[in-house]
């Protein structure tokens, strides 16, 4: 039997609710989107049209002609039907084109109900906010956790750390050399190509993949721009590797994370700490040396950081908490949540011997905030990597 993620019946939810928003099912390439939306369809009694935009060839026209394909379905007194569109951002002006569609049935009394989807990058656009505001709704598709790994793939903690979280990949464990293709071409360089690429203005397409290159194992650590210019063979400036690695982030494969202050005033020009929103992503970028990530004890610390980083970020796009990190001087705290007036500061003990410093310190100048160390009897990684731990208790 195929695996249902908690998002299937989210999407089944909205979609059998009576016609009040476009849905849109967002989320990074790869973390089965499609097959969400096809098993919540197994859940609408009424008719639909499914069809899938295609890069180079869906325009304007072949969008509307779906839509009147749908409406066709509505004829009938009081009959309602769904028009699903997959990859919608290969639409070129695909929001204007939705906003003037969709309106046309609200005034017309037509109950044709909307499902698009589409990769976070492409989607979260002015377009979007302007074109559409008020008109939809977002289903976030997020990376898969190790619970959902472990239940649909029989996966372990190390398994799950090594390989990360990507549904098509982790089947291709048991081949190293295999897994690694897969990941390089299927998964980064159309994350790259088709996300990142089309969501901004980058006239330096081959930097941007440097800079993935060499980001991606430093996942874990703070590296400052200055650092990060000197290792590209194209450098730019500090404001181009800050504007792509924010495309980057937004394709969902790779963010710099900015260092809490309560001030707000440092953050735009700290270092960042560079994160991979999976840790399959790392231990590709490694390559042939890969099995050092497991071997060696620093590098493995930096994949178990990685690991509780990637699973605080796709719970920060549902929940909407924001994850920064903290350093003053030589103390430093792991991670840290922000959400309203709630703070948590978290250190992961990964086996490296590390001071518990930063945290006491942490601590002592935010009252407010509360401990949480990860990997203690307490809350060892497992049980916090399966969700097992309230966050916000």
């Amino acid at each position: 039997m195929q695996y249902k993620r908690l998002i299937v019946d989210e999407i089944a939810s909205r979609i059998n609710e009576p016609r009040r928003f476009i849905q849109i099912v967002i989320g990074p390439r790869q973390t089965g989107k499609t097959t969400a939306v096809t098993q919540a369809l197994e859940s609408y009694a009424h008719k639909h049209v499914f069809s899938e935009a295609t890069k180079g060839e869906s325009d304007a026209d072949w969008l509307r002609a779906q839509w009147y394909r749908a409406r066709q379905l509505c004829k009938e007194p009081a009959a309602e039907a769904l028009l699903v569109i997959d990859e919608v951002q290969y639409v070129p002006n695909w929001s204007a084109v939705v906003k003037t569609l969709w309106d046309e049935d609200s005034r017309g009394g037509i109950r044709l109900k909307v499902l698009l989807t589409g990769s976070s990058a492409t989607l979260i656009q002015e377009g979007l906010n302007e074109s559409l505001a008020g008109r939809f709704e977002l289903i976030h598709s997020t990376h898969w956790s190790y619970e959902e790994c472990h239940q649909a793939f029989d996966c372990s903690l190390e398994d799950f750390l090594f390989y990360g979280g990507y549904p098509g990949a982790m089947p291709l464990r048991e081949d190293d050399a295999r897994w690694l293709r897969y990941m390089r071409t299927s998964i980064i360089e159309p994350s790259i190509a088709n996300d990142a690429l089309l969501l901004g203005d980058v006239r330096k397409p081959e930097l941007m993949r440097r800079l993935f290159e060499i980001g991606a194992p430093y996942s874990g650590q703070e590296i400052s721009y200055r650092k990060l210019l000197g290792q590209l063979d194209d450098r730019g400036n500090a404001a181009t590797i800050a504007h792509y690695l924010h495309l980057l982030d937004a394709a969902g494969i790779l963010c710099g994370l900015p260092k809490y202050d309560p001030k707000m005033l440092r953050e735009k020009a700290s270092s960042p700490r560079l994160l991979v929103h999976n840790t399959a992503l790392m231990t590709a970028s490694y390559g042939r040396r890969r099995r050092k990530l497991l071997e060696e004890p620093d590098l493995r610390g930096r994949l178990v950081e990685s690991a509780v980083g990637a699973y605080l970020i796709n719970r920060s796009h549902i929940e909407g908490f924001q994850v920064y990190w903290w350093r003053d001087g030589a103390d430093e705290v792991d991670f840290v949540i922000a959400s309203e007036d709630d703070i948590i500061a978290i250190e992961v003990k990964s086996g490296r011997v590390k001071s518990t410093k930063g945290l006491t310190r942490f601590i002592v100048e935010n009252p407010s905030a509360r401990p949480l160390v990860i990997g203690s009897s307490d809350c060892t990684l497992e049980s916090f990597l399966s969700g097992e731990i309230d966050l916000w208790e």
